[in-house]
């Protein structure tokens, strides 16, 4: 029988959480309840599985200190580092199908930073009544599916009976199907690999895409909106992609300029840590991104500007800031334990970068393409200068080829290291 890991607050929310059990096992679900509750739960709540101590200790801390210390942010903090290395042990024996909690602000902390912890495709999900505005703390670049509570999480009611009804039969209904995939023989078909898109940039991906799904792989497409690069680089950290196709790297500038679709300064370093090919393009990184123009920074007042729809305005990255990504670009695949390789487009890195377009500046781009070689100079990083647009399909097709042959490549070279361990 599946079981779905119940998680939640008990010293506040008991009565919730007895009666979510309850409709968890009506649906047909075993269920572990674990409290992440800071104070005693009262004595007529619901007897938890996994006590509240056992989670404090499980991150190295003390529950009657953290009591003691009265400081709740620190008990939050600690208490969601203990549930997240207790969901992952329960994974890892087989005794977690799914995740469900139901929260307010520090109890969604706590539950989502566990939900995050564990791979993509494990259901995960969260009731919250912060769900109503900016999610992505919570979220981040997982799977996590959250709903609004409408009302607080305090007390039963007609409103809040059918939200954590909905939210349980969701979590059981998930948990089967987990678990019936769990079941069936392991096993992956075809190659996967991931490709980073921007609209300015869709034409090469859909190209790359189509030559790549020819050679036999399957193709997993991110937009590269800061939540959509950390996808790319959690699943190559997961063991989950065979190559990455990362042809849309405008979320670095981004990251250096200050614009609003960062992925984090680890962006471009988990296929290079885990030793799989990666063959990277300089796609939208002409762009810094913002929202509406009136949220511009004042700073950039006097730059080049490019109002791409009422929620979205561009800015043309100068030459000082292309160099500096070419420079950063270079030195990360650097470190590549794996083959990494550069295309350089010639004829322009997106949409509107194009002979007589907005954000046409060929000595900008040549900044960035001339550092990028001197970051690269003496090591094993191949830079492809391409006579093309990085929209035309010549470009496209020349990158998934390339990437197809650095991963038969190095197929071959593991099946080798294999044969040779196993005769040893």
């Amino acid at each position: 029988m599946a079981t779905v890991v119940l998680v939640g607050t008990l010293d506040t929310k008991g009565e919730e959480y007895a009666w979510l059990r309850e409709r968890l096992r009506e649906y047909g679900s075993d269920v572990l309840l674990v409290d992440t509750g800071i104070m005693p739960p009262p004595a007529q709540g619901p007897v938890p599985d996994v006590p509240a101590d056992v989670v404090a200790r499980a991150a190295g801390h003390d529950l009657a200190r953290l009591r003691a210390a009265g400081d709740r942010g620190a008990a939050v903090t600690a208490m969601a580092q203990g549930l997240a290395r207790i969901v992952v042990d329960l994974y890892g024996k087989g005794r977690l199908h799914a995740v469900l909690a139901a929260a307010g602000s520090g109890g969604s902390a706590i539950a989502a930073q566990a939900m995050r912890a564990l791979p993509i495709g494990v259901p995960k999900v969260l009731v919250s009544t912060m769900a109503g505005g900016d999610v992505s703390p919570y979220v981040d670049s997982s799977d996590l599916t959250l709903m609004y509570s409408v009302v607080d999480i305090s007390g039963l009611n007609s409103v809040s009976c059918q939200v954590l009804g909905n939210a349980a039969a969701a979590a059981a209904g998930m948990a089967r199907r987990h678990e019936r995939n769990h079941d069936e023989p392991a096993g992956r078909g075809r190659p996967v690999v991931a490709a980073t898109m921007f609209g300015v940039t869709t034409p090469a991906v859909d190209t790359a895409r189509a030559r790549l799904a020819e050679l036999g792989y399957e193709v997993l497409v991110f937009h590269a909106t800061g939540a959509g690069g950390r996808a790319v680089e959690r699943l190559a950290r997961d063991g989950m992609l065979d190559g990455v196709l990362d042809l849309t790297t405008t979320e670095l500038a981004d990251e250096l300029v200050g614009g609003v679709l960062g992925a984090g300064p680890s962006r471009l370093t988990a296929a290079g840590a885990v030793g799989i090919p990666q063959v990277v393009a300089p796609g939208a990184l002409d762009m810094v991104n913002f929202g509406p123009a009136a949220t511009v920074p004042e700073r950039f007042a006097e730059r080049r500007l490019l109002i791409h729809n009422a929620t979205v305005t561009l800015m043309r990255t100068t030459a000082g800031e292309m160099a500096e990504l070419g420079t950063g670009i270079g030195r990360k695949l650097r470190t590549a334990r794996g083959p990494a390789e550069v295309f350089w487009p010639l004829r322009g890195v997106s949409a509107v970068d194009t002979a007589g377009g907005p954000f046409e500046d060929p000595e900008a781009d040549r900044a960035g393409l001339d550092a990028l070689r001197a970051a690269v100079r003496g090591g094993e990083v191949r830079v492809h200068e391409l006579d093309a647009h990085v929209n035309d399909p010549s470009f496209a097709v020349a990158m998934a080829d390339r990437l197809h042959q650095l991963i038969t490549a190095n197929a071959r070279t593991a099946a080798r290291r294999d044969t040779e361990e196993r005769s040893s």
